[in-house]
Protein backbone atom coordinates (compact mmCIF):
# COMPACT_ATOMS: atom_id res chain seq x y z
CA UNK A 1 0.00 0.00 0.00
CA UNK A 2 1.48 3.45 -1.08
CA UNK A 3 1.89 5.80 1.87
CA UNK A 4 1.29 8.93 -0.50
CA UNK A 5 -0.26 9.26 -3.83
CA UNK A 6 1.48 11.36 -6.52
CA UNK A 7 -0.39 14.66 -7.23
CA UNK A 8 -1.58 14.60 -11.21
CA UNK A 9 -0.40 18.47 -12.94
CA UNK A 10 -3.17 20.41 -13.95
CA UNK A 11 -3.45 21.93 -17.19
CA UNK A 12 -3.52 25.60 -18.21
CA UNK A 13 -6.85 24.96 -19.94
CA UNK A 14 -8.08 22.95 -16.49
CA UNK A 15 -6.76 25.96 -13.91
CA UNK A 16 -8.62 28.46 -16.73
CA UNK A 17 -11.74 26.14 -16.72
CA UNK A 18 -11.68 26.19 -12.49
CA UNK A 19 -11.29 29.70 -12.84
CA UNK A 20 -14.23 30.39 -14.70
CA UNK A 21 -17.04 28.23 -13.19
CA UNK A 22 -15.46 29.40 -9.84
CA UNK A 23 -16.09 32.97 -10.80
CA UNK A 24 -19.58 32.26 -11.88
CA UNK A 25 -20.40 31.01 -8.39
CA UNK A 26 -18.73 34.04 -6.89
CA UNK A 27 -20.67 36.56 -9.34
CA UNK A 28 -23.97 34.47 -8.54
CA UNK A 29 -23.41 34.66 -4.47
CA UNK A 30 -22.37 38.00 -4.42
CA UNK A 31 -25.45 38.96 -6.23
CA UNK A 32 -27.91 36.44 -3.78
CA UNK A 33 -26.18 37.90 -0.76
CA UNK A 34 -25.91 41.98 -2.17
CA UNK A 35 -29.97 41.81 -2.34
CA UNK A 36 -30.12 40.60 1.12
CA UNK A 37 -27.67 42.66 2.72
CA UNK A 38 -29.54 45.60 1.00
CA UNK A 39 -32.91 43.90 1.99
CA UNK A 40 -34.17 44.33 -1.75
CA UNK A 41 -37.67 43.77 -2.00
CA UNK A 42 -37.37 40.58 -3.98
CA UNK A 43 -35.07 38.88 -1.33
CA UNK A 44 -37.21 39.83 1.41
CA UNK A 45 -40.45 38.59 -0.59
CA UNK A 46 -38.53 35.18 -1.34
CA UNK A 47 -36.98 34.81 1.89
CA UNK A 48 -40.88 35.57 3.75
CA UNK A 49 -42.19 33.32 0.86
CA UNK A 50 -39.83 30.49 2.18
CA UNK A 51 -41.13 30.67 5.91
CA UNK A 52 -38.12 32.65 7.35
CA UNK A 53 -38.78 36.07 8.87
CA UNK A 54 -38.36 39.14 7.12
CA UNK A 55 -35.76 39.84 10.08
CA UNK A 56 -33.44 37.43 8.81
CA UNK A 57 -32.79 38.91 5.10
CA UNK A 58 -29.51 40.73 6.81
CA UNK A 59 -27.94 38.01 8.61
CA UNK A 60 -28.44 35.17 5.95
CA UNK A 61 -27.18 37.68 3.13
CA UNK A 62 -23.86 38.26 5.51
CA UNK A 63 -23.44 34.92 5.93
CA UNK A 64 -23.75 34.44 2.21
CA UNK A 65 -21.16 37.07 1.53
CA UNK A 66 -18.74 35.91 4.34
CA UNK A 67 -18.98 32.07 2.88
CA UNK A 68 -18.53 33.84 -0.68
CA UNK A 69 -15.52 36.09 0.31
CA UNK A 70 -13.59 32.73 2.10
CA UNK A 71 -14.55 31.03 -1.29
CA UNK A 72 -12.63 34.16 -2.89
CA UNK A 73 -9.61 34.63 -1.21
CA UNK A 74 -7.23 31.69 -2.66
CA UNK A 75 -5.89 30.24 0.84
CA UNK A 76 -9.33 29.54 2.39
CA UNK A 77 -10.86 28.45 -0.58
CA UNK A 78 -11.65 24.84 1.01
CA UNK A 79 -13.05 26.59 3.30
CA UNK A 80 -15.11 28.40 1.80
CA UNK A 81 -16.87 25.95 -0.32
CA UNK A 82 -17.41 23.64 2.57
CA UNK A 83 -19.34 26.84 4.40
CA UNK A 84 -20.93 27.09 0.77
CA UNK A 85 -22.35 23.34 0.80
CA UNK A 86 -23.69 23.81 4.19
CA UNK A 87 -25.18 27.09 2.89
CA UNK A 88 -26.28 25.53 -0.08
CA UNK A 89 -27.58 22.63 2.15
CA UNK A 90 -29.64 24.69 4.13
CA UNK A 91 -31.51 26.28 0.56
CA UNK A 92 -31.84 22.78 -0.54
CA UNK A 93 -33.63 21.45 2.59
CA UNK A 94 -35.84 24.33 2.22
CA UNK A 95 -36.84 23.73 -1.42
CA UNK A 96 -37.71 20.44 -0.62
CA UNK A 97 -39.63 20.93 2.30
CA UNK A 98 -42.01 23.30 0.09
CA UNK A 99 -41.69 20.96 -2.85
CA UNK A 100 -40.21 23.70 -5.19
CA UNK A 101 -38.90 21.86 -8.03
CA UNK A 102 -36.21 24.05 -8.31
CA UNK A 103 -34.71 22.53 -5.37
CA UNK A 104 -31.94 21.06 -7.36
CA UNK A 105 -30.03 24.99 -8.59
CA UNK A 106 -28.73 25.14 -5.19
CA UNK A 107 -27.57 21.46 -5.61
CA UNK A 108 -25.93 22.70 -8.70
CA UNK A 109 -24.05 26.00 -7.21
CA UNK A 110 -22.86 23.87 -4.84
CA UNK A 111 -21.33 21.41 -7.05
CA UNK A 112 -19.94 23.89 -9.42
CA UNK A 113 -18.23 25.34 -6.49
CA UNK A 114 -16.67 21.94 -5.75
CA UNK A 115 -15.53 21.24 -9.91
CA UNK A 116 -14.18 25.13 -10.14
CA UNK A 117 -11.63 23.84 -7.65
CA UNK A 118 -11.11 20.64 -8.67
CA UNK A 119 -10.22 21.85 -11.82
CA UNK A 120 -7.46 24.23 -10.86
CA UNK A 121 -5.95 22.29 -7.60
CA UNK A 122 -4.27 18.97 -8.15
CA UNK A 123 -4.16 18.40 -4.06
CA UNK A 124 -8.03 17.84 -4.52
CA UNK A 125 -7.70 15.40 -7.44
CA UNK A 126 -5.44 13.76 -5.19
CA UNK A 127 -7.85 13.27 -2.88
CA UNK A 128 -10.68 12.78 -5.19
CA UNK A 129 -9.35 10.84 -7.93
CA UNK A 130 -11.42 11.30 -10.98
CA UNK A 131 -8.72 11.25 -13.50
CA UNK A 132 -6.35 8.28 -14.66
CA UNK A 133 -2.18 9.60 -15.15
Amino acid sequence: MQASAQALPVSKVGVWSGRIVSALVIVFMLFDGGIKVLKLAPAVEGTTRLGYPAGLVLPIGIVALGCTLLYAIPKTTILGAILLTGYMGGATATQVRLEDPWFFFPVAIGGLAWLGIFLRDERLCTLIPLRRS
